[in-house]
């Protein structure tokens, strides 16, 4: 699938929809992604601050996402774990990046290779519009190459 039409559903699907949340790119080569999430009325806790579970769901799919096409259709992936620190409250416009390194990418293949399972763990941070750390997102990902094209031993 193309990073635009992917882009594009996600943008449609309603747990961001809904929340405000608005995947601004994911690169063709899926290199990297961008998110953000506005203030809404929706997504206010008590305090009038961003409620925390948005602020996790708008981080949720993007490590596996990019994994996923980056890997290609020989792999399993999927989310295996995930926590969040609030750091400080978030108002107003949040933004998180995403960037899978092809060492990374690399290091996920030689793990796998043999039909190994593989525990990948990611992190960002979310800020906001002035630079400000609001919240750090690690998530990890298990990674397993299908049976049908492991590398079979000599």
């Amino acid at each position: 699938m193309k990073a635009s039409t992917l882009r594009h559903i996600l943008n449609l699907w309603p747990p961001f929809l809904f929340t405000g949340i608005h995947v601004g790119r994911i690169t063709p080569d899926y290199r990297n992604a961008e998110v953000e999430m506005r203030m809404r009325l929706w997504n206010r806790n008590y305090h009038n601050t961003h409620f925390g579970g948005s602020l996790f769901a708008m981080t949720d799919p993007f490590w596996a996402l990019l994994a996923i096409h980056r890997l290609g259709n020989d792999y399993y992936v999927w989310d295996k774990a995930g926590d969040i620190e609030f750091i400080k409250p978030g108002r107003g416009v949040v933004r998180a990046s995403f960037q899978l390194e092809d060492s990374e990418v690399e290091a996920m293949r030689a793990a796998t290779a043999n039909g190994d399972k593989h525990f990948q763990w990611f992190a960002n941070d979310i800020i906001d519009t002035g630079g400000d750390i609001v919240a750090r997102v690690r998530k990890q990902i298990y990674v397993r190459k299908k049976p049908e094209r492991r590398d079979r031993p000599a």
